[in-house]
């Protein structure tokens, strides 16, 4: 008789331990969790609002493919002296302006100055130049990535994902029914409060893809660490050492405009963007949107001798790319896009509807040291509720 007593005993005080920890984190971290977790949101659809507000009223698409040399030579006028230009990217959508990354001088102890002109599809005029970090998207990567801290934010960011995923982990735990109670588990009146309820239910359906993408997001918080570990299980391709960090080559010996239409000629697939080639491997480097492929292709362009060659990612490579992938939203369907956005909006209401049960915890068990009554007798309690948080 004393086992079974013994064994509900010791089931209890670990729940009563999980759901500590679940409370404390949720609650000590709520400041954090939820700006990280709507800056993440907002960013999935990035690239569709930006192009949205970027497409002229009445665009349409050009009658000719864009002067690229004309393009190039108008963003770097537009930039300034000691401005060179890194990529070229091309929307799919023809009446969406392309846009063409530019790197500047750096001051001394700072970083390299980058900015972005936007270039009308027609006749190649520059729309706009902007430093992508002094705009509201750019201040939202940035935050996301770092919270706008250089040194230590991305360490405090990817603690915040160890916190999430934790949190994700322990609701789960913390949702599970009690034996025989399945029936109960999925439906909304698990609980007479509205907040318990919807803490319950949101909290089941989004703690899986809130899980993956905390995890993923741990991963890229620490990509230096997240590279060794992966390169240990699964073969990757060795990193470029040597030259400053986004350093192209001075002089090409092919311009951006013969570069876009060797690529252009690849049969079923449209340029993504157009890499400038740096001094380390001399190729320009192009993705390419294929049909019928989910994921893009990228090729090589030797500068000197114009072969052609089909990069061919390791393993390890494809891994990475599909982890970023899966953290943004990207390369992976609609639904999946939506389902991430859902899981940088939940995190809001899953801590307030937890903070609210929370409170009304504390209160009940006010009023039960006092010997106040308050919640009816006929009142069933949560399916695989233990006792509350201390």
């Amino acid at each position: 008789m004393s086992a079974p007593v013994s064994t509900t005993h010791r089931r209890g005080s670990l729940k009563r331990l999980w759901r500590n920890i679940h409370l404390w984190l949720g609650i000590g971290l709520f400041i954090l969790l939820v700006p990280v977790a709507l800056s993440g949101a907002i960013l999935v659809y990035h690239d569709d609002i930006g192009e949205f507000m970027s497409m002229p009223r009445g665009a349409v698409a050009p009658s000719k493919p864009t002067d690229i040399a004309l393009a190039v030579g108008n963003a770097r006028k537009a930039a300034g002296d000691g401005f060179t230009p890194m990529s070229i990217s091309f929307p799919e959508d023809n009446r969406v302006p392309l846009t063409i990354a530019l790197r500047g001088p750096a001051a001394k102890g700072e970083r390299p100055v980058r900015l972005t002109a936007t270039i009308d599809r027609h006749d190649a005029h520059v729309l706009s130049v902007a430093n992508f970090r002094n705009t509201f998207f750019g201040f939202m990567h940035v935050f996301h990535e770092n919270l706008t801290i250089p040194d230590y934010g991305r360490s405090i960011v990817g603690w915040t994902g160890v916190a999430m995923l934790t949190l994700s982990l322990t609701g789960l735990y913390l949702w599970w029914p009690r034996q025989g109670q399945w029936s109960r588990a999925f439906v909304w009146r698990r609980s007479p409060a509205t907040s318990s309820n919807l803490h319950y239910i949101t909290g089941f359906w989004i703690c899986f893809p809130l899980a993956l993408i905390s995890l993923t997001g741990i991963y890229l918080a620490w990509p230096q660490q997240g590279r060794e570990l992966l390169s240990s299980i699964a073969p990757m391709t060795e990193q470029q050492r040597g030259g400053p960090r986004g350093q192209v080559m001075a002089n090409t010996a092919r311009s951006p405009a013969e570069i876009f239409a060797a690529a252009s000629a690849r049969p079923n697939s449209s340029v993504d963007a157009i890499f400038f080639p740096n001094p380390q491997t001399g190729a320009w480097r192009v993705r390419l949107r294929e049909d019928g492929k989910i994921e893009p292709v990228t090729i090589m362009i030797n500068d000197r001798s114009g072969d052609i060659s089909v990069v061919q990612p390791l393993s390890g490579d494809r891994t990475a790319s599909w982890i970023r992938w899966l953290h943004e939203g990207s390369h992976s369907g609609e639904v999946w896009r939506f389902v991430v956005f859902l899981s940088g909006i939940m995190p809001a209401v899953l801590g307030v509807t937890g903070i609210l049960v929370w409170l009304r915890q504390r209160r009940q068990r006010a009023l039960m040291k006092t010997n106040t009554p308050h919640v009816p007798a006929n009142k069933s309690r949560p399916v695989g509720d233990a006792a509350p948080a201390e």
